[in-house]
């Protein structure tokens, strides 16, 4: 850290306000909110971070910071600065969706209308809805319902509308304040939930046409209960009251976050919106940001009830837009956000999964890394993964990736021969001096990346066993975890330095899918190892069990539980006898109680 950041953090306020941190160019890479400036700037250059922090304090030349006298100051002052400076390292809403909503102008004589930008400008706003069609087909039901004006500009006329009963014609005939009042009033109270009573109505009109044998004008209110019900009532998930509220959840995986947002309104699930991006800070605070901007200018037509996951600032989000935001804990409420959550987990998954099938750019993403770190097209890449718990049954594998796919066949399990105790450098160099050893030996043809799961001294250890003992040299990188065990960073060179490689791009997908499998294949072979141990050292405690026997049995049953609860006869078609088999189970099923 230079002297200037040292000085200035020397000197931070302990008050609310926004820091924006800056680049060696000037340019502003991060804005964030705090409650005590001082002591969260100063935590970006204390203390230990994960890899996506580091990335980011790695960068940081400068900062300056804007003092704000509340919490909720900050939270709109920092929003306002993410959408002026667009910085690299903050969550963005990119997502240009908008959803339709049904307008009800603020004028002498008002009219509906569709559109997607909220104003300020006294109008009601009724929706989102999930689509422009939808919006249209409950624009066209009230418009048939309530003969509000339709024309936008005043004609010199009646128009049709008004020979079809739709328009009270303001063009030419004097409408009231009052009656205009009256009407937005029902349209609005039909919006809020009011559909079913207007069904009632017409239902009632309906039945007194028919009983009057005017059966052409009970036939027009029937099709317009029949709208009421196409239109209004085909939302699929339904609640007990008819508030309007959005349910907000989210997850994150592999260094990116989904946020769902589920729209209910009048008591049912109309909509829901999907949203994907990398994301470098604190998960929750980069939820929150993005809430923040997602209502920022939508505060003319927010629901009623805003429902958040718990690891969320509700109180700062309820005092600043006016509404009630909730953590819900029980209830309904609480499945809903869960709902919301899940949701977003598996939008997370299909993205990996569907990324995964992408063969183009699955052999496109092997070249990117290969031009990255300097190397050629790593055609073959072999990754290695050590795996003990508290030193015990110390085991590594090894995996292939061809052309950027699992090459199972080729997979390779290693148990640790000379190390005691848990030594990862020690594990590593071990398996290392063995595979290639190997190679060399049989004239194997050797891969072009070796990838370490681990950081600068797992590369170390590699390096030096390769160069320095074997005269080969294999490029090999090691791929950094944050504290939540995910791929954090992509190491590289002698000695080995953090390289720039973009979250979202196709290269870091590769390597966190290769850093997956092969701790997959090492976890998987240890809990092996010490279901064989257990089993081996269970039986040895029994006289008459040699190590023949030992393997005939755990060929046979597979584990101790099978065998607990095996009979005398099970153990004759092994050839063992009755005596020695009640022995066996008698003393396994002491073990267990």
């Amino acid at each position: 850290m230079n002297r200037t950041l040292k000085d200035k953090l020397a000197v931070l306020p302990e008050k609310p306000g926004c820091y924006l941190m800056k680049n060696a160019n000037g340019e502003i890479i991060y804005v964030g909110k705090a409650k005590v400036l001082k002591n969260r700037v100063r935590s970006y250059f204390t203390g230990s971070h994960n890899g996506k922090t580091q990335l980011l304090v790695s960068e940081i030349a400068d900062f300056e910071y804007i003092v704000v006298s509340s919490a909720i100051e900050a939270l709109l002052l920092e929003c306002n600065l993410i959408k002026k400076h667009d910085p690299r390292y903050n969550v963005m809403l990119r997502d240009d969706k908008t959803y339709p909503y049904i307008k009800i102008t603020n004028e002498a004589q008002p009219r509906l209308e569709i559109t997607r930008k909220v104003l300020k400008d006294k109008a009601k706003y009724f929706g989102p809805y999930p689509n422009a069609g939808d919006a249209s087909e409950v624009k066209k039901l009230l418009d048939r319902l309530y003969p509000l004006r339709k024309c936008r500009n005043m004609p010199k006329q009646v128009c049709l509308y008004y020979h079809l009963g739709q328009c009270l014609a303001p063009c030419v005939y004097e409408v009231s304040a009052e009656e205009n009042q009256r009407l937005v009033d029902e349209i609005s109270r039909f919006l809020d939930g009011g559909h079913e009573q207007m069904k009632q109505q017409l239902t009632e009109k309906m039945l007194q046409a028919a009983e009057a044998m005017e059966f052409e004008r009970a036939k027009e209110f029937r099709d317009q209960i029949k709208s009421i019900e196409a239109v209004m009532e085909k939302q699929k998930i339904t609640f007990t009251d008819t508030v309007d509220r959005d349910i907000i959840g989210f997850a994150v995986e592999k260094g990116w976050m989904c946020i769902q947002i589920f729209y209910m309104r009048q008591g049912k699930m109309i909509e829901r919106q999907t949203t994907s991006f990398p994301y470098y800070g604190n998960e929750s605070e980069d939820f929150m940001s993005y809430v923040t901007q997602f209502y920022y200018d939508k505060q003319n037509a927010l629901p009623k009830e805003i429902l958040l996951p718990e690891e969320s600032e509700p109180e700062l989000l309820s005092e600043w837009l006016g509404v009630k935001v909730l953590t819900p804990k029980r209830s309904k409420k609480r499945e809903l956000v869960q709902m919301a959550c899940e949701n977003a987990r598996i939008a997370l998954q299909e993205k990996f999964a569907l990324m995964s099938k992408d063969d183009a750019r699955t052999v496109q993403a092997v070249h990117n890394l290969g031009h990255v770190l300097g190397i050629g097209v790593p055609h073959r890449i072999e990754a290695f993964d050590n795996s003990n718990i508290q030193g015990t049954e110390p085991v590594s594998a090894m995996i292939v990736f061809t052309d950027g796919r699992p090459d199972k066949k080729e997979y390779r399990k290693f148990k640790i021969k000379t190390v005691e105790g848990p030594d990862d450098y020690g594990s590593m160099r071990e398996v290392i001096r063995r595979r290639y050893s190997r190679l060399l030996k049989e004239n194997q043809p050797l891969p072009d990346l070796i990838v370490i799961d681990g950081g600068k001294g797992q590369i170390s250890a590699a390096m030096d066993v390769l160069e320095n003992e074997l005269g080969l040299y294999i490029p090999v990188c090691g791929l950094a975890k944050d504290e939540k065990h995910k791929t954090a960073q992509l190491m590289y060179g002698d000695p080995p330095e953090p390289v720039n490689l973009k979250r979202d791009s196709y290269e870091f997908y590769l390597l966190q899918r290769i850093q997956d499998e092969v701790h997959r294949f090492a976890i998987t072979f240890h809990r092996q190892s010490r279901t064989k141990t257990m089993l081996s050292s269970q039986l040895d405690e029994i006289p008459g069990i040699g190590e023949k026997r030992r393997k005939l049995l755990f060929t046979h049953f597979g584990s101790l539980k099978k065998m607990r609860e095996a009979t005398v006869e099970d153990f004759r078609q092994l050839g063992i006898g009755d005596k020695l088999a009640k022995q066996i189970i008698v003393h396994l099923r002491k073990l267990e109680s």
